[in-house]
């Protein structure tokens, strides 16, 4: 199995398919959900330092949060992490707002076809909600998407919601990896540029934990000239740039705290004099 995309490059996804997932629906997984309003970052305070981050953290149109994880194998224990989701995203969005609502829900690979949905002690209940890829006809819906590309069809919302998990649909570390490469050939096929977009992206981070990292990353290479490929490396180059920035903020706040002066701060991180400023009377407010 795949140890996951960097957390750099998983972030930069992230931010990618964000601008496309708003409006999109689990209807094509077969989960009765409201459509999708954004895509959360999924990079909460772990509580373990080996735990994994949630796979997907979606705000849904009515309001309600839904935690999305992906599972190749079913596990009672995967009910731990569960909590641990659910601890970690009511403390980052819970706001003592009584309609608050958070739901849980698991999709199964091809490998998985069935699983206890609930957890029950004395002190919780742990219900979720879930999704068995198996009884989608992988090869099927691919043929019929694939019709639709070469006839000029448009596709649909679920088509490309399809798309992105067909490899999944798929039993075994080889039968992902072969429908893996499929989508991504089929995917370059299409016209509109957004879908493209969205499918490509869409398909590496749903796959990311299932396929090998070097088949993951051959995959990258293939898309690099890819629109993907120039958005990628224009998002890549501002992440950079962010984080040089807050690393240059961090510096400056640990030299002020050891009373240099500000043009001394200036020459060794970078930053203007109107940024420690301002850097300066959030230190005070604070």
């Amino acid at each position: 199995m795949s140890e996951g995309i960097a957390y750099q490059n998983k972030d930069i996804l992230f931010k990618i398919l964000g601008q496309t997932y708003k409006e999109k629906s689990f209807a094509a997984y077969g989960i009765d959900l409201p459509p999708i309003r954004e895509l959360l970052p999924t990079n909460l305070p772990k509580i373990s330092a080996n735990e994994k981050d949630i796979d997907n953290l979606f705000l849904l149109a009515d309001g309600t949060y839904a935690i999305v994880d992906y599972e190749a194998e079913y596990k009672k224990l995967n009910k731990i992490k569960y909590v641990n989701y659910i601890a970690w995203v009511m403390e980052k969005y819970y706001k003592e707002d009584e309609n608050f609502n958070l739901r849980l829900i698991v999709i199964y690979t091809g490998d998985v076809q069935s699983a206890e949905p609930t957890l029950e002690t004395n002190c919780i209940t742990l219900r979720t909600e879930q999704a068995f890829l198996s009884h989608i006809d992988g090869e099927a819906a691919f043929d019929s998407i694939r019709q639709k590309i070469h006839s000029g069809v448009p596709l649909e919302d679920d088509d490309l919601m399809k798309l992105v998990i067909l490899p999944l649909t798929v039993p075994g570390f080889e039968g992902k990896q072969e429908m893996l490469e499929k989508v991504v050939d089929l995917a370059e096929q299409i016209t509109d540029e957004e879908q493209r977009i969205f499918t490509l992206s869409g398909v590496i981070v749903a796959s990311d934990k299932f396929i090998s990292r070097e088949y993951l990353d051959q995959i990258r290479r293939r898309i690099n000239m890819t629109q993907l490929g120039q958005l990628y490396e224009k998002e890549k180059i501002e992440y950079g740039n962010q984080k040089a920035r807050e690393k240059a903020m961090e510096m400056a706040k640990s030299l002020m705290d050891e009373g240099d002066d500000l043009i001394k701060i200036m020459k060794v991180t970078g930053l203007t004099e109107a940024e420690l400023l301002r850097l300066q009377d959030e230190n005070v407010m604070v």
